[in-house]
This record gives structure tokens, sequence and C-alpha cells, in this order.
């Protein structure tokens, strides 16, 4: 039994914050799980490598390690790894950065700029297809509901 099956049997106002926790920690979990499983089974790959491509993809002009490790909320240690594997298979290539001789940019290549977008689209219609019996009011709804949450989780570290 999961910590928030465990919780669901206790009257409305007893630990409605750490159910409602538990409840966004179990979605999710189970739409990552799955989203995992579908890179592997379908592309061979893993969610770091998507997560990855994507960030280079949003920057086309290219990405320091530091600014990647800080937009995947993960070392420096595994990005570089990552990146040096992402680079052996010609999907980034490593670039002097212009600006400082010091640090490298990282950069899809074209291979990796295509086999992202196929990899993408896949990927929206999985997280379509998982939110699918979600209707677009409820959606919507949720989606205004996740804003202020987490600008109340944001206040509360501030």
């Amino acid at each position: 039994m999961d910590a928030e099956t465990a919780l669901a049997g206790l009257p409305p106002g007893r630990k409605d914050n750490l159910r409602l926790w538990l409840r966004l920690l179990t979605c999710a979990t189970l739409m990552e799980r799955e989203i995992r499983r579908r890179l592997r089974a379908e592309f061979s790959t893993t969610l770091p490598r998507f997560d990855m491509l994507a960030a280079l993809d949003r920057a086309p002009e290219g990405l320091t390690l530091g600014e990647v490790s800080r937009r995947m909320m993960v070392s420096n240690g595994n990005v570089t790894g990552l990146a040096a594997r992402l680079e052996e298979e010609g999907l980034v290539e490593r670039r002097l950065d212009a600006n400082d001789r010091r640090a490298f940019r990282l950069r899809l290549t074209p291979l990796g700029a295509r086999e992202f977008a196929r990899q993408s689209r896949a990927h929206e219609g999985w997280v379509n297809a998982l939110l699918a019996g979600i209707a677009p009011d409820d959606r919507a709804a949720l989606h205004a509901l996740l804003g202020r949450a987490k600008h109340s989780i944001a206040e509360g570290i501030a």
C-alpha cells in the first residue's frame, strides 16, 4: 500500500496538505515511470538523455555544462558523462564558448535535432494519451490550481 492510499481513509480536514502532496507525487511518479518505460521500449533511450536533448533544443545558441546542469536539476558530474555519450553518438557537439575560452557550449547536431524531434513527437502523444481522461475544462482548472500551488511553494521556500 502506498502512502497516499494509507491516508485516504482519514476524514476531510485531516492531513489535507500531506494528502495533496502525496497525490501530486503519485501522479508525477506514475507518469514519469511510464514515460521512462516508453522511451526505453521505443527509442532505446533514457529520460535524462531525452531531457538533455530537450534543453539543448530550446537553446539553439547552445548551453554550457553548468547551464544544462541547472536546467536539468542534476549535478555537473551527471551532465558531463551524459554529454560525452551523446557526443560520441553524434547527437551533440561541444564547441569553445566565444565569450569564455575556458568553457564549452553544447549544441544539438543536425542528427540530434532530428532524433529529438522524433522522440518529442512521441513524448507529446504519450502525455496526451495519459491525460486524455481529464476534460479540457478540468485540465484548465487543474493547471490554474497547480500554478497557485507552485506560487505558494515558492513563497514558502523564500
